[in-house]
């Protein structure tokens, strides 16, 4: 034990930063020279979200709200494609909102990387319509609880959504039997829920995937006002498995695309950089007692 302490007394803290950069880049490595990524158990949360989106019947409007910008990008893009992905493959029409400036770009990207590369059977118009960025935060959400063409009269290319094909039906934003929200803040999950969810006395159905920072926030509302929520990285690599796994082959002859592989490849490197940090906390309490014990001893 003395010799351990001595070690870890004395250890250069360079070689704790080459074991981090070791335990983040040997997952990295091993997943992409093999293709395979960890295992995931999804929680309650997360199969409520692929559920709320499965139980619907081909066709159905789905509000999507991209409430964040690429800062966030790392943890809430991943969930994105994902969720654009099962809304495509199940047939769903995708109207495409924003609340932050960013986000109709992060909404193009998204499609273009989704929809227009694996759907092209799919029109822009009819099946998805991007109605771009609309200011005023929690004024925007309340005016659609009445009037949803009010607050979004034209779509981002500047057509009238009077005459968008996607949106016939949509008077109110009760209108959807689906509100999806990928949120980092304000405006963002929390707002939706005490302005339309809340406002709407239950009619708006609500799933969401967040930050990290965010999911504490809103385990509260669920799964009362929040039918489902991807909290973080891991929430996102759970809802991939689980998606990935109901459009996989039956005979699992083909490997899904590695971009819909993103948040599942992301948690190998965070899972061996945690398991350092835990180690390296455990170590630093076995010398730090042992120091202790020793030099109590010693003026004993």
């Amino acid at each position: 034990m003395k010799t351990l302490v001595a070690i870890l007394e004395k250890l250069d803290r360079r070689w704790i930063f080459l074991a981090m950069a070791l335990a983040v880049a040997g997952p990295i490595l091993i997943i992409g020279i093999t293709g395979k990524t960890l295992p995931e158990t999804p929680t309650p949360a997360a199969r409520a979200v692929y559920n709320a989106i499965e139980s619907l019947p081909p066709g159905s409007p789905i509000l999507l709200s991209f409430d964040f910008d690429p800062g966030s990008g790392g943890e809430l893009l991943p969930m994105a494609t994902s969720l654009v992905h099962q809304c495509a493959a199940r047939g769903h029409r995708m109207i495409f909102i924003a609340l932050w400036p960013l986000g109709p770009t992060l909404i193009d990207q998204t499609i273009k990387k989704v929809i227009q590369s694996d759907y092209p059977n799919l029109k822009e118009g009819v099946d998805y319509v991007n109605l771009g960025f609309q200011s005023g935060n929690e004024a925007v959400m309340k005016v659609i609880l009445t009037d949803f063409r009010k607050a979004f009269p034209t779509t981002k290319s500047g057509s009238a959504v009077s005459t968008v094909a996607a949106m016939k039906g949509i008077e109110r934003v009760s209108d959807f039997p689906l509100l999806i929200t990928i949120s980092a803040g304000y405006p963002g999950a929390k707002e939706w829920i005490q302005y339309v969810v809340s406002s709407s006395g239950g009619k708006v159905k609500m799933v969401t995937g967040c930050t990290g920072v965010q999911t504490p926030q809103l385990f509260p509302y669920y799964p009362a006002q929040l039918n489902g929520m991807l909290g973080a990285i891991k929430g996102a690599a759970e809802y991939e498995a689980l998606v990935n796994e109901s459009l996989a082959p039956k005979d699992h002859s083909a490997a899904p695309n590695p971009k819909y592989l993103e948040a599942q490849r992301r948690m190998g490197p965070q899972l061996g950089a945690h398991l350092l940090m835990v180690a390296l906390i455990i170590l630093g309490n076995i010398a730090f007692f042992a120091a202790r014990k020793t030099k109590a001893g010693a003026t004993s």
